[in-house]
C-alpha cells in the first residue's frame, strides 16, 4: 500500500477478510473480497450485502438558518425537509453544472450532510465559504460509514434493533446498535432495499462483525457496488456527472424540487438558476443521459465512442459494465438529444468494432426500496 493512501476505520478487517484492495479517491479501499465481483454483486441482489463507505465525507451543520444556508447551494427544497427525512441533492455552479451530489438528512436539532469522497475537500470548502455567521460546519473525523444492502438487510438489522424495521425509504433515525449511538437512513446506492448506518468509528468493526456473523450477510467490494449502481441507473459523480453537465441534461428532473422551479415558491436562488430553469421551460439542451443496453455479450467500458446507424459520432459512454442481473452490456452515455428517444439503435465502438446498443429505459433493474 502506497504510504499516502488513507485508510477507513474497517481497513484492517478488510485485510484479514483477504479484500483486493485498490487506490480509490485517495483512500485504499476494497474493490472485492473472495466471492469475485459478479457473485458478490448477485448476493446483494438475493440476501443482504456490506459495503465499507466510510471513506466518504460526512458533516454536521448548526444553526437555525442551516437548511437555508444549504438550500441556497441546491436547487432542492431543505428548508421543508421534515426531521427525521433525507433528501438527494446536488451542488451546482453558476454555469448549471453540478459540482457534487449529496445525501442530506434532517436529524431536528441539525442537518446531517454525506458527500462523495472525490469532492470531499472541495465540498467543505464550498460550504464554508457560503455559510452565514450564524450557521457552523462540524467536519465529523470520528465516524466509520456502512452500508447493508439487499432484501434481507431489514431482517438481518432488526436483530440488533428492531425499530429499523418500522423505518421507510429516506427515513433516518438515531439509534443504538451494538451499544452505540448510530445515525440510520433507510437508503444506499445498491437500488435495493437497506440502510446506510454512521457509527463511531471505534465500534465500527464490532459493528460490521456482528453484522458479518448473520448468515445472510457479505462483504461488498467497489466493483460490485459499480455494477449495482449502474443497474439501478443511478449516477456516479465525476463519470456520469460532472462541472460541464447540468442537471437537465443529467436526466435529474426529479431532483429538483418543486418550490425552487420557475413557479415554485422558493424560485431559484440557487447557483445557475437562470440557466437551469431556462433548459427546463424550453427543453433546449443538445444532449441527454441516456441508458445503452448491449445486443451482444461484449461490455462496453466508460469512455467508449458512440455511432449512429450512419457512422456519424453522437456522444460517449460516461459508465459501463456488464450487469449480472440484467444478463447483458448496461452503460450510461450522454447523446445528441434527438437520439435520446427509448429504442433507438446505437453503435458502441470497442477495440475498433462497432457493436449494436439499444436506448433503454432506466433503471434497467427494478428499484426495490421500501416504502411501506
Amino acid at each position: 500500500m502506497s504510504q499516502d493512501l488513507l485508510v477507513t476505520p474497517l481497513h484492517a478487517l478488510h485485510v484479514e477478510m483477504g479484500a483486493k484492495m485498490v487506490p480509490f479517491a485517495g483512500y485504499d479501499m476494497p474493490v472485492q473480497y473472495a466471492l469475485g465481483v459478479r457473485k458478490e454483486h448477485i448476493h446483494c441482489r438475493e440476501a443482504a450485502g456490506l459495503f465499507d463507505v466510510s471513506h466518504m465525507g460526512q458533516l454536521r451543520l448548526h444553526g437555525e438558518n442551516a437548511a437555508k444556508a444549504i438550500e441556497a447551494l441546491v436547487p432542492v427544497d431543505i428548508i421543508d425537509l421534515p426531521a427525521g427525512k433525507q433528501r438527494y441533492a446536488f451542488f451546482t455552479n453558476e454555469q448549471g453544472g453540478i459540482l457534487d451530489d449529496l445525501m442530506v438528512t434532517n436529524f431536528g436539532d441539525h442537518l446531517f450532510v454525506v458527500v462523495n469522497a472525490a469532492c470531499k475537500d472541495q465540498d467543505i470548502a464550498h460550504i464554508q465559504a457560503h455559510l452565514p455567521a450564524d450557521v457552523t460546519m462540524e467536519i465529523i473525523e470520528d465516524r466509520a460509514l456502512l452500508a447493508l444492502q439487499g432484501p434481507k438487510a431489514a431482517a438481518v438489522l432488526a436483530r440488533l434493533n428492531p425499530a429499523v424495521a418500522d423505518m421507510v425509504f429516506m427515513d433516518a433515525v438515531s439509534l443504538e446498535l451494538v451499544g452505540a449511538e448510530c445515525l440510520v437512513s433507510r437508503s444506499g446506492y445498491t437500488g435495493e432495499d437497506g440502510y446506510e448506518i454512521s457509527v463511531p468509528a471505534n465500534k465500527a468493526d464490532e459493528l460490521a462483525r456482528a453484522l458479518l456473523g448473520e448468515e445472510e450477510v457479505e462483504w461488498i467490494g467497489l466493483g460490485a457496488r459499480d455494477s449495482l449502481r449502474l443497474e439501478c441507473g443511478l449516477c456516479l459523480y465525476g463519470h456520469d456527472l460532472d462541472t460541464t453537465t447540468t442537471p437537465v441534461e443529467a436526466s435529474l428532473l426529479w431532483g429538483i424540487s418543486k418550490p425552487r422551479r420557475a413557479d415554485g415558491e422558493r424560485a431559484g436562488g440557487f447557483p445557475g438558476a437562470d440557466i437551469i430553469l431556462e433548459q427546463i421551460k424550453t427543453k433546449d439542451v443538445v444532449r441527454k443521459r441516456i441508458g445503452l443496453l448491449g445486443q451482444s455479450k461484449a461490455p462496453v467500458r466508460e469512455g467508449s465512442k458512440l455511432f449512429d446507424a450512419d457512422d456519424n459520432e453522437v456522444g460517449i459512454v460516461t459508465s459501463g459494465t456488464f450487469g449480472p442481473t440484467k444478463g447483458a452490456p448496461v452503460a450510461m452515455a450522454y447523446v445528441k438529444t434527438d437520439l435520446a428517444v427509448i429504442g433507438t439503435e446505437i453503435f458502441a465502438e470497442v477495440r475498433g468494432k462497432k457493436l449494436p446498443m439499444t436506448v433503454e429505459k432506466m433503471p434497467f433493474v427494478p428499484q426495490n426500496y421500501f416504502r411501506g
